[in-house]
């Protein structure tokens, strides 16, 4: 049993990040037998991956068709980052009302022992890596095990079109960047959080987000030139 468990972790795991990277394509139906032999897998953990990955967004399931690629839409798209900003403005209200001083401190420190770093990384997976850390982080203040679970999944989910917006910044110049934009953007929520100012925190918060979702049409649109031909 506990070997049965690990290969649909095993499966699971590898799946997901094919997913969360569309090495399927939006819409693609899955070849099940392609997969098995792929994996090294049969198709009973494969199935059981599979379905899991629907019921957290990444894949669809169609009765008698099989399973297909998550679409790739604005509405959709657009959608997800509603949830963020809502997740992560409860998340920081919460998170001020709860967390000692002690933990909102250690979380500053990260934007100050990241910022440089941050300001002057080239690296596009590696810069999503520190700005979802810095939201992870700051979510994790709330001291909810369900709301970081469910902002991590959102996370995975946009994150494909999150890295072809920093690579779009890069490109306008202002990338390293991300940049300093939203470099600036993390300072001024991460003080006032520390200053436990809950409407000047959810303010820059959602400005901060809700900047990206207004693009969402052009973001998708660059998303799929991305998927076909790579340039990452």
């Amino acid at each position: 049993m506990a070997d049965r468990q690990s290969s649909v972790d095993r499966v699971y795991e590898t799946l997901r990040d094919m997913a969360i990277n569309f090495d399927f394509k939006p819409g693609e139906r899955l070849n099940e037998t392609a997969l098995t032999a792929r994996l090294n897998v049969s198709r009973t953990p494969l199935r059981e991956a599979l379905n899991r990955l629907v019921a957290e967004g990444f894949l669809t399931l169609a009765k008698g068709q099989g399973f297909f690629c998550r679409p790739l839409s604005p509405e959709q798209i657009l959608e997800l980052y509603q949830v963020r900003c809502a997740l992560e403005s409860e998340a920081v209200r919460r998170g001020i009302e709860v967390a000692s001083d002690v933990e909102i401190s250690a979380f500053c420190d990260y934007l100050d022992q990241t910022e440089s770093t941050y300001g002057t990384c080239t690296d596009l997976p590696d810069l999503l890596r520190m700005d979802e850390e810095f939201h992870t982080r700051m979510v994790a203040l709330a001291g909810n095990t369900e709301l970081s679970r469910m902002m991590n999944n959102v996370n995975e989910r946009i994150r494909y079109v999150r890295l072809v917006n920093l690579r779009q910044l890069r490109e306008q110049g202002r990338a390293a960047v991300g940049g300093g934009a939203n470099l600036s953007a993390h300072r001024v929520i991460a003080e006032a959080i520390r200053a436990r100012d809950t409407e000047a925190a959810v303010k820059a918060l959602r400005g901060h987000i809700e900047r990206r979702s207004e693009q969402t049409v052009e973001l998708v649109k660059l998303a799929y030139s991305q998927l076909y031909v790579p340039s990452f």
